[in-house]
């Protein structure tokens, strides 16, 4: 088949080099010039494991190329929209604007039977919107087929899916034929374009559009649940002398619970989880569910919290005072295996250490390009190694192997003071005090005085 993608941001970029892996003829469009040069180049404007392989594979095979207009994308048989939906500047609510250009833009290059097709996660209702925006088109079929990928693992969640979800006009009833159980409209081309998952055995789901809308927005809503659930369950064992830990294996192993998202830290950021979380507040105030809005308004707070205790916390471990402490932060990005800084709970939290009199130090496998002219009360280094030079406090906040594998006894050498605040949960901390170092984290019990007074810089 021949399809476009409209914008090829992070969701767009990989999608299309996905379909072009499945043998389709693939045009990417997106207005930023930039980003096309990149892509067309085969180089990902971010990181993203495995993406640049994929994007090299479909231009070398000519099956995937890259266009700045909408004009590109005529004679396409499905058109997909995967534009950002951020969260509104003035509100709470995602910011459809993008999608309106891009459908606006891709209008008058319709082949009559074309199937436009929105992947981009955006509020219940936003289908009947666009449905009155392609009016004059009657000719044109509508459907809505939701992502689901994962920063860090786009590229296995594209090409091994756990599911696929089709909204469709008149929902599941409407999309089969009756009598022959054969698929119709939406169904049938969004069958051929994934003819292949399908054939794999990948679950795929029917539904009506609203359904369709709300499924992304449901899911990371009880993902962002699960987090800060056990984020407060840490702040009580903290207060109670519990592990956090102990007490979420425990939990995990409850059948009915499951032990994944139930691992206390810092809490989650990025460019969707928040912005989702509150958009899906706006459409239930909207609605009127006040029991969604108030419970989602709670995750949230919950989450932002923990990124105040990490700064408490370091103050504790300080003595009680920042100002002109030497400081070292693990990790920019907001989550391991990407170099993307949007809602970065580490930068957050790093910024705020600054703003408090802290000296700070970040780095970053991938990040720190990003990060520097957004934080200029922040020094970035590349380097491990050097970042830890002289620091009075390492504060892990992003969970990259490399640091999960970072030698206490090396890093020890490098440190004023062997004191480390584990604001993931992630070290080894028999490993690290059998070096010498006092390890604090999130929901692990309180700091025994002794060892704190004995690790604590000298003013």
């Amino acid at each position: 088949m021949k399809i476009s993608v409209i914008g090829c941001g992070y969701l767009g970029a990989v999608h299309a080099a996905t379909l072009a892996s499945m043998g389709h003829t693939v045009v990417g469009v997106d207005v930023d010039p930039g980003k096309v040069e990149q892509l067309a180049r085969g180089a990902a404007p971010f990181h993203e494991p495995g993406l640049d392989e994929l994007l090299q594979d479909g231009l070398a095979t000519g099956r995937l190329s890259f266009a700045t207009t909408a004009a590109a994308a005529k004679g396409a048989q499905v058109h997909f929209l995967c534009v950002g939906t951020p969260q509104h500047k003035t509100s709470d609510a995602a910011d459809l604007t993008y999608l309106v250009s891009a459908a606006e833009a891709l209008l008058p290059h319709l082949a009559a039977g074309a199937v436009v097709v929105g992947k981009s996660t955006v509020p219940v209702g936003t289908v009947d919107m666009l449905r009155g925006l392609l009016a004059a088109r009657p000719d044109v079929l509508l459907g809505w087929n939701p992502e689901f990928l994962r920063q860090g693992t786009a590229v296995k969640d594209s090409l091994v899916p756990d599911r696929l979800v089709y909204g469709v006009e008149g929902g599941r009833t409407a999309a089969f034929n009756l009598r022959t159980g054969a698929p119709l409209g939406v169904t049938a081309a969004l069958d051929a374009v994934y003819e292949p998952l399908l054939a794999a055995g990948i679950p795929r789901l029917v539904c009506n559009f609203a359904t369709a809308e709300l499924i992304k927005s449901a899911a990371n809503a009880y993902l962002a649940t699960k987090v800060s659930f056990i984020n407060a369950m840490a702040e009580l064992c903290d207060a109670s002398g519990a592990d956090v830990a102990e007490l979420s294996e425990a939990m995990g192993m409850d059948p009915r619970i499951g032990g994944r998202y139930l691992h206390a830290g810092l809490g989650f950021g990025g460019g969707c989880l928040p912005k989702d979380i509150r958009s899906f507040r706006s459409q239930a105030s909207a609605l009127g569910v006040a029991a969604v809005d108030d419970w989602m308004r709670l995750v949230d707070t919950v989450n932002l919290g923990q990124r105040g205790r990490a700064v408490s916390l370091a103050a504790e471990l300080c003595g009680g005072n920042l100002a002109g402490r030497s400081l070292t932060v693990l990790g920019a990005s907001f989550k391991p295996d990407t170099d993307d800084i949007r809602d970065s709970p580490a930068l957050d939290v790093a910024d705020r250490l600054a703003a408090s009199g802290a000296h700070v130090t970040v780095t970053d496998p991938k990040a720190v390009n990003h990060a520097w002219r957004r934080y200029p009360r922040l020094r970035f280094e590349a380097s491990t190694e050097r970042a830890l030079e002289g620091a009075e406090l390492v504060l892990l906040l992003t969970e990259w192997d490399e640091y999960r594998r970072l030698s206490p006894a090396i890093a020890g050498g490098l440190v004023r003071r062997r004191v480390v605040l584990d604001a993931r949960n992630v070290l080894d901390a028999a490993a690290w005090q059998a070096e010498g170092w006092l390890v604090r984290g999130l929901g692990t019990g309180r700091t025994e005085d002794q060892a704190l007074e004995r690790a604590l810089p000298r003013a």
